[in-house]
């Protein structure tokens, strides 16, 4: 199964493609989209739209996982990620069909038991279960990596229970 993993973001949206095979996971790719600073917002969002349509058309993945969002107290911020995030979701449904959407608690626990555990944590813990020598960087795409990870010990947990 090809999971791919999103990170939303208005300027930077992080990306993490991983391929499961029975209890195995390998990366396939990650990275970022990054939308330019100096557009308006509606272009903004058709930069990511194309974007991850491109990575979608091209990996072709079977199901995709995308982070609900969490925010402090800059509403600003909190509407533009949320206006990225419904074009995530979007693109995805348009391209994909499966859809998961996963809370930061959710991710925190599925990669490190520890609902608190901070970057460096789930970065190294991506590092390990992927089996890669250092974290991946950028922080948007490690943790983009994580929602995938999520997905596939969850997903594999929810069918072990149910067969």
């Amino acid at each position: 199964m090809r999971i791919l993993g999103i990170d939303p973001g208005y300027g930077i949206i992080g990306y993490g493609l991983i391929d499961k095979k029975g209890a195995g996971l390998s990366v396939v790719d990650f990275g970022t989209v990054n939308t330019p600073k100096d557009e308006s917002v509606p272009v903004r969002l058709a930069v990511l739209d194309e974007a991850l349509e491109k990575i979608i058309i091209k990996y072709k993945p079977d199901v995709i996982a995308v982070e609900e969002l969490f925010f402090g107290t800059n509403i600003t911020t909190a509407i533009k990620v949320a206006q990225a995030r419904g074009v995530i979701l979007l693109c995805a449904i348009k391209h994909c069909g499966l859809i998961y959407e996963y809370t930061p608690l959710q991710v925190k626990m599925a990669l490190t038991g520890a609902g608190r555990a901070d970057k460096k944590q789930i970065q190294y813990m991506v590092a390990a279960i992927l089996g890669l020598k250092t974290p991946p960087k950028p922080d948007d795409a490690a943790d983009a990596l994580a929602v995938a990870i999520c997905h596939a010990n969850t997903n594999d947990y929810s069918q072990r229970i149910l067969n």
